[in-house]
C-alpha cells in the first residue's frame, strides 16, 4: 500500500476516493438495501483511498494502523451480523477482514521494507488475492451486456443504476488486487 511508485499509488487513491464518492450518491437510494451497502462500500473506497497514499507524501502515524484495523474490524462484524440475511455481506465480510489484514500487516512492518529472501507471499495474502482476482474477473463479465440492449422504461437516478453499483464494485476489488500485490 505505501510501497511502489508514486504515479500508481495517486491512481489508486482517486479509483477508490471515487468509487467512495460515488457510494455517497447510491445512498440517497430509496431502497433501504441499497443504501446500506452503499454506506459500507463508501467506508471501504474512502479507507482503501487513504491507506493507498503514497509514502513519499505522508506517512502516518504508528497509532494510524491499529486505528484502521479497528474501524474495519467493527465494519467486519457489521457484514458478518449482516451475512446472515444476504449472501452479498459475505463479500463486504471478505472485503473488511482483508483491510483489517492489511493494516496489521502495516502495523507490523511501517516502514515496509521485507526481506527479499523470504519465502514469497503469505497464505493470507494469496487466498485473499485468489478470491478478489476472482471477484474482479467474475465483476467485469457481469457488466458486459449479454443481448446489446439498453434498458429501457422509467429514469432512474445515479444512485439506482445496478450497473454503475457494479462497476463501483469491480474498481473497488480492482484496487484491493493492487493494495495486495503490495503488501
Amino acid at each position: 500500500m505505501h510501497g511502489g511508485p508514486a504515479s500508481s499509488g495517486w491512481l489508486l487513491v482517486a479509483l477508490c476516493a471515487a468509487t467512495g464518492a460515488y457510494c455517497l450518491l447510491r445512498m440517497r437510494s430509496p431502497v433501504e438495501e441499497q443504501r446500506r451497502a452503499a454506506g459500507g462500500e463508501a467506508l471501504m473506497g474512502f479507507g482503501m483511498a487513504a491507506m493507498a497514499v503514497p509514502a513519499a507524501v505522508f506517512t502516518p502515524p504508528a497509532w494510524a494502523w491499529p486505528g484502521y484495523a479497528a474501524v474495519f474490524g467493527a465494519a467486519a462484524l457489521r457484514a458478518l451480523w449482516s451475512a446472515r440475511r444476504s449472501p452479498h455481506h459475505v463479500h463486504h465480510l471478505l472485503g473488511t477482514a482483508a483491510m483489517v489484514y492489511m493494516a496489521l500487516a502495516m502495523a507490523a512492518s511501517p516502514a515496509h521494507h521485507h526481506e527479499h529472501g523470504d519465502s514469497g507471499v503469505p497464505l493470507v495474502t494469496g487466498a485473499l488475492l485468489l478470491y478478489f482476482v476472482g471477484y474482479v474477473l467474475l465483476s467485469g463479465i457481469r457488466l458486459v451486456p449479454l443481448t446489446g440492449t439498453v434498458g429501457g422504461g422509467a429514469s432512474v437516478g445515479w444512485g439506482d443504476r445496478p450497473e454503475l453499483a457494479r462497476a463501483c464494485r469491480l474498481s473497488m476489488g480492482i484496487g484491493m488486487v493492487a493494495m495486495l500485490l503490495t503488501l
